[in-house]
């Protein structure tokens, strides 16, 4: 099909900003999408406190910033000079100063919302899905800001190239990481949105995988007047997505819209063709690894050549992208072993991780050290998860990380060691997994092999001392 035409007429109005607000406190300001908000914020000169429950490097690179954070939920540490309250949903229903500020009037949005206001009045560009949204939309906004053109970047990860989640432009243009969870994407008013996935997921909110769907198609029906979604080929349901323009995207179908052509692997780098429409864009060379992470890249690179921009800055953009933290995140490599770590916490997205890592490694040994992450994703997606991790040699399960759920009684991570039939699995906890990994570096010190830390829960916490462990076992 012919390249569709976009209304841009937005990208010429001024990005507003935030204007008229001088204090803003964020509750449970530690999240990765809460502290995208909150670095807006500061940036706009607007004064930023908050609370969370845990001091992590995220929030220490926000105190760095500039920004006041306690980790205690009392009424003495709370600021009462706010203008706006914000809250994730994850704050519990009995959190003291959330209510504390809902009791007193003071004007009180949930994360969603506050983006809502936020994007009112700019060009949108909306990345949706149950996984892959975070590293495509990094790259969208990795093209726009590496190209010149600018863009408001409000990011589920930390982007390598700039070591942050969010960065701003004159451009009154956002591209934001549209969240499922909560419904809260249902907030946002896209003109080029993308859907990459709608896996089942969060069922603890939505109930069933028919329910979710129904959100997505109800997403897909936002987009605006002039406006495109880009979807995944292959999405169920697909019939019933209900935007303005459509066009789908693939990493090599060729009844795609979009996909890639000629992919190969030279110099430990992915090399490919773009096919965009009717357009060809070639000579791509993506040093980031994984399958899933090309076919994003086909995605991001649609929606830049949608936008205008120019076929050699994409290119270069796309040959400097150094990734996402924790999406394919090459931690430590030498000659024999190699470690990734993943964020990967569905089953699909463990799938595409260990599709990605062999690709890349070939028949080369390799061991998952896997947290799960909730009880309900757990009980839900059991069997799921044992069927996408036994695509690895070797299993070593975690205990399930809680985040804002309490325990459910049967639920352990013994579940989904029941689903794992053809690799060898163990479970251990945490604080073990280090010695673990010294002693079978030292039993394979003559033979390759491929290490993935995986999961969204704190396992990325042992990523430093397993730098240091790599380095002083390994050399």
């Amino acid at each position: 099909m012919k390249k569709p035409l976009l209304d841009t007429s937005l990208l010429a109005v001024p990005f507003k900003g935030a204007a008229g607000i001088k204090e803003v406190c964020f509750i449970g300001i530690g999240g990765i999408g809460m502290s995208a908000l909150a670095r807006f914020f500061l940036e706009q000169g607007v004064a930023v406190t908050g609370y969370d429950k845990t001091r992590t490097m995220l929030t220490a690179q926000l105190e760095e910033a500039g920004m006041q954070i306690h980790y205690k939920d009392s009424l003495e540490y709370l600021s009462r000079g706010a203008d706006i309250v914000v809250y994730t949903p994850a704050i519990p229903t009995d959190h003291l100063e959330l209510n504390w500020y809902r009791d007193n009037g003071y004007t009180v949005y949930k994360r969603s919302d506050l983006l809502q206001r936020i994007t009112e009045g700019s060009f949108n560009i909306c990345i949706a899905g149950t996984h892959g949204k975070t590293t495509t939309s990094t790259l969208v906004a990795h093209i726009l800001r590496y190209s010149g053109i600018g863009c408001n970047a409000f990011l589920g990860g930390i982007a390598s190239n700039y070591g942050t989640n969010y960065w701003s432009s004159t451009t009154n243009c956002c591209v934001v990481e549209a969240d499922e969870y909560d419904r809260s994407f249902l907030k946002l008013r896209p003109h080029l949105a993308l859907i990459t996935a709608m896996d089942p997921d969060h069922l603890d909110i939505y109930g069933t995988a028919e329910a979710m769907e129904e959100a997505f198609l109800s997403f897909s029906s936002l987009v605006a007047s002039g406006g495109l979604l880009l979807y995944k080929k292959g999405l169920k349901r697909t019939e019933a997505l209900r935007a303005p323009q459509l066009l789908s995207y693939h990493l090599h179908d060729t009844s795609a819209d979009c996909r890639s052509i000629g992919l190969r692997v030279q110099e430990g780098a992915y090399q490919f063709d773009i096919a965009v429409a009717e357009d060809v864009l070639t000579g791509f060379r993506l040093h980031m690894g994984g399958l899933h992470n090309v076919e994003n890249t086909v995605a991001a690179v649609s929606i830049a050549w949608l936008l205008g921009v120019e076929q050699e800055k994409i290119k270069e953009a796309i040959s400097n992208f150094k990734g996402v933290q924790r999406r394919f995140e090459l931690i430590w490599k030498n000659e024999q072993f190699v470690l990734i770590d993943d964020y990967a916490h569905h089953p699909a997205e463990l799938k595409a991780l260990l599709e990605g890592v062999r690709s890349l490694h070939g028949d080369t040994p390799c061991t998952i050290f896997f947290q799960p992450h909730l009880y309900t994703r757990t009980r839900d997606l059991a069997a799921e998860f044992g069927a996408a991790l036994e695509a690895a040699d070797e299993v070593i399960l975690l205990p399930i990380y809680p985040a804002r759920e309490t325990p459910l009684e049967g639920v352990q991570s013994e579940l989904i060691a029941a689903h794992i039939k053809n690799a060898a699995v163990t479970i251990v906890q945490k604080e073990e997994l280090a010695a673990w990994i010294k002693n079978d570096l030292i039993q394979h010190k003559k033979q390759k092999k491929v290490y993935i830390t995986a999961g969204a829960g704190d396992i990325d916490q042992l990523l430093p001392s397993l730098h240091q462990l790599f380095s002083t076992t390994c050399n």
